[in-house]
């Protein structure tokens, strides 16, 4: 389940790991003391000065933070050991993963396929009752999401890309999975976003449930010139995060509910492309999204506001012009936008997140956890008062693409990477 996550600052995890299939270890007893910052001459990310990961040249030349440790955090190193198992190869691109409650994990694949891996890792054959999906570029099966009351319910929630007459669209459909987990019953698609589009890119979409009971769903803006200043149109679903009933009705408290020409499901607005997203301890929604290059975005998302795509971004356009759309060009900050709480440049590529609030690895509780695609890694952020102070780069030398980030029922974290040929590896205290 995509439960609520903590978010203050605490030590966490170990230095990168090394390459290979066998289990491998994090780092030692006597390593730095935990979350130690990396100091020399460099950035500052509040009063001490330090020295950020981040060190290449940005790409969007000569643009400055709105505020301090906004972007480029300390660099921080933690003496958690820990070892990572593969504990599944021969999964054909995975999507998401999601722990189920006796440690098996349920795994969707983008190809349209939805699997059971048991906790031993075998890999079930597919699930019967998924949705067709149009899995053309980006699109395909996409994430899923336990209920709250899975154990009782056994209901799962999925996003897709729903082929449609005249193109496609993210949707988001419910089943309930068989006694014996060999098919979805009862499925029902819940929401059809709209509108409808013919292209294969930025579906989103990530789902998770808040404290609320609601379900929260993340969109993109199909990454086309034209669907672009569609983020800043509440008649339309693109460039927004939604917030819909378990039965896909339209809870109150929507900011947008009731307004002439607004969408009701539309709880935010103004994003890009988001495919990370979790809640924190405190009941509050936190996404990751894709920038250009550059200007991929940490925002802590509130009810009505407006994120600023596509007149408000950090980073340029991929061919290196600065970012513009019919709205016109794109400035760093827009009155009526919200300032990111931390971006990259150049970029992560976040797919995945997950706020630790296990017991297996007390020192790890309350960092947020990111996949990397486009970089390859997993990063850790520390958050204090709502500012990351610290940030640390994980599994660097294995040298794949990590899709999604799982917080298990072990306290274990699971990981899927991105490949035809994907691994789903396990991350556990140090036997």
């Amino acid at each position: 389940m995509r439960q609520t996550r903590a978010v203050l600052a605490v030590p966490l995890l170990a230095s990168a790991l090394l390459a290979g299939c066998s289990p491998q270890t994090g780092a030692s007893a006597d390593a730095a003391p935990a979350d130690t910052p990396q100091v020399a001459g460099g950035g500052q990310s509040g009063s001490q000065p330090c020295t950020p990961l981040e060190t290449r040249d940005a790409n969007g030349a000569g643009q400055q933070p709105a505020a301090r440790g906004q972007t480029r955090a300390c660099g921080v190193r933690s003496n958690v050991a820990f070892d990572v198992q593969v504990v599944a190869r021969g999964l054909n691109k995975p999507w998401s993963v999601e722990p189920l409650p006796d440690g098996a994990l349920l795994v969707t694949e983008k190809g349209g396929t939805m699997r059971i891996v048991s906790a031993t890792g075998q890999i079930g054959q597919p699930v019967a009752g998924v949705t067709p999906v149009d899995a053309r570029g980006q699109g395909g099966l996409l994430d899923a999401a336990l209920s709250p009351n899975f154990a009782t319910d056994r209901t799962v929630f999925w996003s897709f890309t729903e082929p449609r007459e005249g193109g496609n669209g993210t949707s988001v459909a419910r089943g309930v999975l068989s006694a014996d987990r060999a098919r979805l019953e009862q499925v029902r698609v819940i929401l059809h976003t709209r509108p409808t589009y013919n292209n294969n890119m930025h579906f989103g979409s990530r789902l998770a449930f808040g404290p609320d009971g609601m379900l929260y769903v993340t969109m993109g803006e199909r990454s086309a010139r034209e669907t672009r200043p569609q983020a800043q149109e509440p008649g339309s679903h693109l460039g927004k995060t939604l917030r819909i009933s378990p039965d896909g009705s339209v809870p109150q408290g929507n900011p947008l509910a009731g307004r002439a020409g607004a969408l009701p499901e539309i709880w935010s607005m103004g994003h890009r492309n988001i495919q990370a997203a979790a809640f924190d301890g405190q009941g509050r929604f936190w996404v990751i999204e894709h920038g250009t290059r550059g200007g991929d975005e940490l925002n802590r998302v509130e009810a009505g506001k407006n994120y600023g795509w596509p007149i408000a971004a950090y980073g340029i356009e991929y061919q290196g012009a600065a970012i513009t759309s019919a709205l016109g060009e794109a400035a760093t900050t827009r009155p009526g936008t919200e300032q990111p709480v931390y971006y990259w440049d150049p970029v992560i590529a976040p797919s995945g997140a997950q706020f630790y609030t296990g017991s297996a690895f007390p020192a790890w509780r309350n960092s947020l956890f990111i996949g990397g695609l486009a970089s390859m890694r997993l990063v850790r952020l520390v958050i204090e008062n709502d500012r990351v102070t610290g940030e640390e780069h994980l599994l660097t030398d294995r040298n794949k693409r990590i899709r999604d980030v799982r917080q298990g029922p072990d306290g274990a974290l699971y990981i899927v990477t991105d490949e035809d040929n994907a691994e789903l590896w396990r991350i556990s205290p140090r036997r």
